[in-house]
């Protein structure tokens, strides 16, 4: 096929979903894997298209309709379909389910300093040689190829397992992967057929693995970025910049567009990752949960692990909503955010001789005349969205040359600013509201401008009402490490318990999220607005988009480390040496109280502890099957999931009072239920002849018996299970769900500060 084949078919399909875009949409088609009928044909394709074939009634080809065939994530493909079309395929033999695309969201020059990570320190860096020879796979917006973060310099060879390939596009080619960027690919079928009706973006899209966003490129180099000696936004958080694995290769999914990231596209870019060899699979992407039976990411990851492929997600960005996390399958590493001690001020002087604090990653305290004072306005009345400062609300003649405070929500942070700039405002106070309450996500702004918290934000429209000639100036500071305490838990975080099984705890644990420093495409300025014409190679960014690769960085460390361990033992390692006291030796904070498991999992990731836990909690592929059984699943629920044709009453029968070997536990007390007994095992991968003794702080209400209490492993890889039994000691029939916590301990008895614990939930649920 020549290089114009691709193009043609490409226009001919925009053509043709042009014509029957008010009539067809993209489904999902997921067939039995050993299908009776797969065998009469020469390939997976054909047999794809065959059920096309018997499904349009009219004269086209069936190629025209399909978009991808799936192979490795999932069986089945995915097609342009008629509502009467998926009628007839439900009914076809083989044919396990048919759902629509679904659309999904995207949910550091200092972050590995926080986490103790260290080049020249004997720890987690030099005992993985910086991760060489893990492969990380992105699925997100694509990459900036040229962003130093992404030099190949230093790095060991592609390794020879590698099958992937750079995909070439609207400017991008081969030349520009190298030893770092090892591969990179595109999937935008789903996206194009969902997109023709909405809006054009102002942005210019890539038809290329070319990042357009600049999330993918922030998030890529958290993940895996190369060093680089001084960098900074805009001067502020000078230092050198590197990804959580240096030296570990990152294979580029780009799956995310402007309007979203389709399930389609990404089932297809799996499906891909698996086939290409990679080691971890980063995904900061996701959006509201659904049943594990129809979230293609659960389905598509499970597949990725019984490759061994670690699946690392984001929990979302839904909190502080109970029951808002994502990605919370249990083979998946679902991730949340947290914060650095590291702080950006910019404080409110108001006239009144008052001080308010704010940050910002404006570069006030380098540009001349960013700190004078000016008249404040705040517009509140009327209906244009005006106190949001949306663009087009404000009235020149009001804010000309003027301080402009602006209510946060509605539109983006950095969009205000834009807006206020637009109107003739030189100044801007972003105002938190209850929503947002003390929430910290700063931003590089177009103009001098800070974010302050709601309490703040209250004392500032006092004074503003307070007087006719409200005045205030902006000081900005600059950069200020180690005076505040972190790590917290960010607010946006979504939060647990885990709607779809809530015998797992989720999220799973939380990492750095707020405030991130990482690289940048050239074509974006920093704020990521298409008006900004600053170009830089950082900037800052928040969301557990951010917390997902600093955990898919550590677990490529521990990949490289340890390249025999199974996914589960990788998270095992990360879940049992989190941490859940700050740098300050208090727990961890959520707001104004201390963090709960719903909000932290475990606790904060720890790389120096987890390169080396000691034990691991491995669990193996059937046993994830076994657990679905037990949650209720149905035979036909857990084979879409998994493509295991299972027996639940005869697993059940063999595996009397299972429990899933995973590294935290979660007990749920049902009306009339008084105890429970759960098992656990656990692996040595640490020293011979080593003794562990348990301890226990048993959950408000419980009463918990351990047995036995001290375990000898003599033998590396060797296994030994224990028991734990829970009394509840809390009257039966309460009318209220209620939750307590606790944790459960294994310390070495010659170091005790190796240590694999395990957060204990514990769940009374309420009468029906």
């Amino acid at each position: 096929m020549d290089a114009k084949t691709p193009f043609f078919v490409s226009t001919f399909l925009l053509y043709f979903v042009c014509l029957q875009a008010n009539t067809l949409q993209t489904y999902i088609v997921q067939l039995h894997p050993h299908g009776i009928t797969t065998s009469y044909f020469n390939s997976k394709l054909h047999w794809h298209l065959s059920y096309l074939e018997k499904a349009i009634s009219t004269e086209e080809e069936p190629s025209s309709r399909l978009l991808y065939s799936y192979g490795s994530a999932m069986e089945g493909f995915a097609a342009l379909l008629s509502d009467p079309e998926v009628k007839v395929l439900k009914n076809l033999h083989d044919v396990i389910a048919v759902r629509p695309d679904r659309r999904l969201e995207i949910h550091t020059t200092y972050s590995y300093k926080f986490l103790g990570l260290s080049p020249t320190r004997e720890g987690a860096w030099l005992q993985s040689s910086f991760g060489g020879g893990a492969i990380i796979g992105v699925l997100d917006t694509g990459v900036w190829p040229e962003c130093p973060s992404f030099d190949d310099h230093g790095m060991p060879p592609v390794p020879r397992k590698w099958r992937g390939i750079c995909q070439e596009g609207q400017n991008f080619n081969s030349s520009n992967c190298n030893r770092k960027l090892i591969g990179a690919r595109f999937f935008r079928k789903g996206h194009r057929v969902a997109s023709l009706s909405s809006s054009s973006s102002t942005v210019v899209e890539y038809v290329s693995p070319r990042d357009s966003h600049g999330h993918g490129t922030h998030t890529a180099s958290t993940a895996g970025g190369s060093p680089v000696p001084m960098a900074s936004v805009l001067g502020n958080a000078v230092g050198e910049a590197r990804g959580m694995a240096p030296r570990a290769h990152i294979a580029i999914y780009k799956v995310c567009w402007f309007s979203g990231c389709y399930s389609s596209d990404i089932l297809a870019a799996m499906d891909m990752a698996i086939r290409d060899g990679v080691d971890i699979l980063s995904l900061s992407l996701g959006g509201f949960p659904v049943p594990l039976y129809d979230d293609t990411i659960a389905i598509g990851s499970f597949r990725a692990m019984e490759h061994g492929i670690s699946v690392v997600c984001a929990a979302g960005n839904n909190g502080p909503i109970q029951s808002s996390v994502a990605n919370e399958a249990p083979w998946i590493t679902t991730i949340g955010a947290s914060t650095l001690d590291r702080r950006f001020p910019a404080i409110v002087r108001l006239r009144n001789g008052k001080f308010l604090y704010g940050e910002s990653m404006y570069p006030g305290n380098l540009i001349p005349n960013s700190e004078k004072e000016l008249k404040l306005v705040y517009l509140a009345e009327g209906d244009r969205g005006s106190e949001y400062c949306v663009k087009g609300s404000l009235p020149r003649e009001r804010v000309r040359g003027k301080m402009v405070v602006c209510d946060r929500g509605v539109n983006g942070r950095a969009e205000k600013g834009q807006a206020v700039k637009e109107a003739g405002g030189v100044a801007m106070i972003l105002a938190n509201t209850e929503i947002n309450l003390e929430d910290d996500s700063i931003d590089a702004h177009i103009l001098p401008a800070t974010m302050i918290g709601f309490k703040e934000a209250v004392e500032l429209k006092s004074y503003i009402n307070s007087t006719t000639l409200p005045r205030a100036r902006i000081i900005f500071e600059g950069t200020v490490i180690g005076k505040s305490r972190g790590p917290a838990v960010a607010k946006f975080s979504s939060r647990g318990p885990s709607f779809t099984d809530p015998s797992i705890l989720k999220p799973d644990m939380i990492a750095p999220g707020v405030n991130i420093i990482a690289a940048w495409p050239q074509n974006l300025g920093p704020s990521g607005l298409p008006e900004d014409s600053r170009r830089v190679n950082f900037t800052v960014m928040s969301g557990t988009s951010m917390a997902c690769p600093h955990a898919s960085g550590i677990a490529a460390l521990i990949h490289a480390a340890h390249p025999t361990w199974t996914p589960a033992a990788i998270k095992s390692a990360l879940i049992t040496t989190a941490e859940v006291t700050d740098h300050s030796g208090k727990p961890i904070m959520d707001g104004d109280k201390p963090a709960g498991l719903f909000a932290i999992g475990a606790g904060h990731v720890n790389p120096e502890s987890a390169i080396n836990p000691g034990l691991i909690y491995d669990i193996r592929a059937d046993e994830y099957i076994t657990h679905l059984c037990t949650i209720g699943y149905t035979r036909s629920d857990i084979f879409t999931i998994t493509h295991r044709n299972v027996s639940c009453h005869e697993l059940l029968q063999k595996n009397r009072g299972f429990s899933l070997n995973y590294p935290s536990i979660s007990v749920i007390f049902r009306p009339g239920m008084m105890s429970k007994m759960i098992k656990r095992r656990l692996t040595n991968v640490g020293n011979l002849n080593s003794t562990f003794s348990v301890e226990v702080m048993a959950p408000e209400g419980v009463k918990v018996r351990v047995k036995p209490r001290h375990l000898t492993f003599k033998n590396l890889n060797q296994v030994f299970s224990y028991r734990v039994w829970f009394i509840s000691r809390k009257r039966i029939g309460s009318q209220k769900m209620s939750f307590a916590q606790g944790h459960l301990t294994w310390v070495n008895s010659r170091s005790s500060s190796n240590k694999i614990r395990s957060p204990i939930l514990v769940t009374w649920e309420s009468k029906k």
